[in-house]
């Protein structure tokens, strides 16, 4: 019996207007189930019902936030193979891919359940006699969560977690395209043991249930991972009603490869960081730059490493990148390889469809000899396409990394400490990874860019609460 995903509503199950098919990428023929999405009415009513909860919640005792998010980290643990199972079939990553996500959303729904006990606070003397001072944290409000495709489980995960454990209500907006892993996560929320209101999730397109949702008088913040062109229209909209705002806004993330570095680590790294995943990770590493003395070497390795990898049934274990995610991406990403061929560059590897034993959005892994004007150089991708870019030396190396716009994720293939140190300091970015993949970082501490790729206070860790918390000082004289 095929399965209808549903929005989650001041604690009922909405069933939403129309039934559309919840695509599988890999399968066309075998759609995941079907959903219903909600007009703006409707979300405003979980607005409403958010607002309306947020009294009680923001001073519920911070053991019973605790148990709650325990409980959720713990079943998304329990079940962490069926729900990767229905992520791989919903968004296309390799099983061992997805049951690694669900795994990291069950973390990070138990690293919070601990942060809902240690909510930061101080004591400090007044610089007048008598006079005590005390500083505490609360919750911002009621926060409205729109989360992207690529990560249907942990990004959502990093978000509502530390929304709850702090004591603010949720109004969850997931992607349109995976409304199976958003409707999981909800039905575990809905028996956590959260009073009515506080979690609410809702269905449907950007245009009509997000702009209902950043459009709402009640909402008090909005944290959004997305694209650059929602990322900035969504942040002009919020600032007119001085909303509360974090954003994450992708990459176009370089890893650097030094005439001096273990080139197999450095291929692996590159191969991980560009094309695992369908290289659909905003911390990809979509800039390869590499020093002119190992150019040649590494271009052929990285060659002889991509004929390995096997595209194809993200549920089979031999295979190591499932499809792109939707038609539309995989369209996006043509378009981008054949801006390459215009724009002059070499192609390496890759570049074309692959046929499998069923009708999906496969393909293969594209690499590219290109010049740093390029498109393919410049413009986030997000998909399986990486860029080859050649440096002069070390200082030519870190120029170009440090040549975008974006500025979320640098890394550096490189056996001196020196180098090491010094791109450390120097990458205009918010992480760097030094002989390892730009992409995959620790739910403990704290994630987000500069420049165009994050706008306002860091995700994940304990730094979350720099986001979902406001600050009060009270002065006390007896």
């Amino acid at each position: 019996m095929e399965q209808h995903f549903r929005s989650y509503v001041g604690g009922q199950w909405v069933d939403g207007s129309g039934s559309h098919a919840d695509e599988n990428p890999a399968d066309l023929a075998s759609p995941v189930g079907r959903y219903g999405v909600l007009d703006a009415a409707a979300t405003a009513q979980a607005v409403d019902a958010a607002a309306a909860a947020l009294p009680a919640w923001s001073l519920s005792n911070p053991q019973q936030r605790a148990d709650i998010l325990g409980f959720v980290g713990s079943e998304i643990l329990a079940r962490k193979e069926e729900l990767g199972r229905l992520l791989a079939r919903e968004e296309g990553k390799t099983l061992a891919e997805s049951i690694g996500e669900a795994t990291r959303a069950g973390q990070i729904f138990r690293f919070f359940a601990g942060e809902a006990l240690r909510i930061p606070g101080e004591k400090l003397a007044s610089t007048r006699p008598g006079v005590e001072i005390e500083i505490t944290r609360e919750p911002v409000g009621t926060v409205g969560i729109i989360a992207p495709w690529n990560f249907p489980l942990a990004i959502p995960a990093w978000k509502i977690a530390p929304a709850l454990a702090y004591g603010n209500t949720v109004v969850f907006k997931p992607a349109e395209i995976v409304p199976g892993c958003a409707w999981a996560l909800a039905e575990i929320l809905s028996r956590a043991g959260l009073p009515d209101g506080v979690f609410n999730m809702v269905l449907g397109s950007g245009r009509t249930v997000g702009q209902a949702l950043v459009s709402h008088p009640k909402l008090d913040a909005l944290t959004f991972t997305g694209s650059v062109p929602t990322g900035r229209a969504l942040l002009k909209q919020a600032a007119e009603r001085a909303l509360k705002v974090q954003m994450e806004m992708g990459g176009k993330n370089p890893l650097v490869v030094l005439a001096d570095a273990d080139l197999d680590t450095a291929v692996e790294c590159a191969v991980n960081g560009a094309f695992f995943s369908t290289g659909q990770r905003c911390t990809a590493s979509s800039r390869l730059i590499v020093e002119s003395a190992v150019h040649d070497a590494f271009v052929e390795r990285m060659q002889a490493r991509l004929a390995q990898l096997k595209v194809g049934d993200p549920l089979d274990p031999s295979v190591h990148i499932g499809p792109v995610a939707s038609g539309a991406q995989l369209e996006t990403d043509l378009s981008y390889i054949r801006a390459g061929h215009e724009d002059g560059g070499e192609l390496l590897a890759g570049g074309a469809r692959v046929d499998c034993a069923t009708e999906g959005h496969f393909l293969a892994p594209t690499l590219f000899a290109a010049q740093p004007s390029h498109r393919i150089a410049r413009e986030e991708i997000f998909g399986p396409v990486a860029a080859v870019l050649r440096a002069d030396d070390y200082e030519h190396a870190l120029a170009l990394a440090n040549d975008t716009p974006f500025g979320l994720c640098a890394g550096i293939c490189t056996t001196s400490l020196r180098h090491a140190s010094h791109f450390r300091r120097h990458a205009q970015a918010g992480m760097v990874m030094v002989n390892l993949p730009t992409a995959g970082v620790d739910p403990h501490v704290p994630f987000g860019g500069r420049k165009a790729s994050s706008y306002g206070p860091r995700e994940q860790g304990r730094y979350a609460v720099e986001f979902y918390t406001t600050v009060k000082t009270a002065y006390i004289a007896p």
